[in-house]
């Protein structure tokens, strides 16, 4: 099944090679929310889900608490607003942040099915500023909207920087990160991805691995994050580019998915040492 927003770096496609690095655990980690496709796509008791667009999140919540109502203002909306001057009239009430919760989460939607190749761009302002689509029939994703509300009764959502959700790891947690790929996808919110922001998120991935979570990692397959990641093992893919894809340009890309290897101790056993000392300071 598609996911109920277009997104760059959709991980529909590539799923059946993802899946086979995701651990089992009791609650997946994803600081990077986007389409949620590997929530979709897997079956954790339970998932924490996060990201720093705040106009995203909003639609999660809306619809994992609102489906039914959503779904009828959504259909009318896509019915009645398919045009372009509709399309430039929704963006400037959506960017006036008229309306409440539902409101936007409806606007969001339209322009993420009506703007040009579903693209999600902010400026400087904190305006979305994506064209128009010119599509003929944009789909509604009903279907979509209602498999979502259904798995989101396990979800947590929160609008949060990637430092502040792994700060919140509790035992057991499994980490998924697809953060804005090296050089490309920068734009989804106006704060941006820097190199920098690669660098800082690589550093804290590694500190939580050692801490004996498992993490996975998705990246573009580039000299940087083959070196973020040089402790961590990884397999390259080859994945389909649609969006934001120019006429000419290459219509699949190179990926790497990094997976945490195991914790190893050398040369001491730490629960016989443990053992050990306990049975010693019982000694009266």
């Amino acid at each position: 099944m598609s996911t109920v927003v277009k997104w760059a770096g959709n991980k529909t496609a590539v799923m059946p090679e993802l899946i086979k690095h995701l651990p089992k655990g009791p609650r997946l980690v994803e600081p990077f929310a986007g389409s949620c496709a590997v929530m979709m796509a897997t079956d954790y008791p339970h998932y924490l889900v996060a990201d720093i667009n705040p106009d995203l999140i909003n639609l999660y919540q809306v619809i994992k608490n609102n489906v039914e109502y959503f779904i009828k203002e959504g259909r009318y909306l896509f019915e009645a607003r398919n045009d372009s001057e509709a399309y430039y009239k929704t963006r400037q009430e959506f960017n006036l942040r008229h309306g409440g919760a539902i409101e936007r989460a409806l606007y969001f939607l339209y322009l993420n099915r009506h703007g040009y190749r579903g693209l999600c761009r902010y400026n400087l302002s904190g305006h979305f500023n994506v064209p128009y689509g010119n599509y003929k029939n944009p789909y509604f994703p009903e279907n979509e909207i209602r498999a979502f509300a259904e798995k989101a009764q396990r979800a947590t959502f929160i609008c949060a920087s990637y430092d502040e959700t792994l700060a919140l790891l509790q035992a057991g947690d499994v980490v998924y990160c697809d953060p804005p790929y090296d050089g490309t996808f920068a734009g989804y919110h106006t704060a941006g991805f820097t190199e920098d922001d690669q660098y800082h998120l690589a550093s804290i991935l590694e500190r939580r691995s050692s801490e004996g979570h498992r993490v996975v990692v998705s990246n573009s397959d580039t000299a940087l994050t083959r070196s973020l990641y040089r402790t961590f093992n990884y397999h390259r893919i080859t994945a389909k580019r649609s969006m934001g894809v120019a006429a000419g340009e290459s219509k699949s890309a190179q990926e790497i998915i990094a997976v945490s290897k195991d914790p190893v101790f050398f040369g001491v056993d730490y629960a016989a040492a443990a053992d050990f000392s306990f049975f010693h300071m019982a000694q009266p």
